[in-house]
């Protein structure tokens, strides 16, 4: 599926994991469990995660830890793929 094909779909996917101030290590575990049941997964990045750092870094940085494709990052919301 081309990544044009992935964004589109993902418009219409709910935030379904949220990254708060504890940081991206409880997360992890969670955003690979979800990829293993769908397809695209929406992660959103809240202020207290995002202090001194940027989403897209945040963003990337998730994807490394989860073996993930980062789709898109729009906003403070990051979209994976399996």
């Amino acid at each position: 599926m081309s990544p044009k094909d992935l964004k589109s779909r993902a418009h219409d996917t709910d935030v379904t994991v949220w990254v708060g101030k504890s940081g991206l290590g409880p997360v992890t575990e969670e955003l690979s469990d979800q990829l293993a049941d769908r397809e695209l997964v929406k992660v959103k990045f809240l202020r207290a995660a995002r202090s001194g750092t940027t989403t897209e870094e945040l963003a990337a940085d998730l994807a490394g830890r989860t073996n993930a494709q980062l789709v898109d990052t729009r906003g403070h919301t990051a979209v994976y793929h399996r």
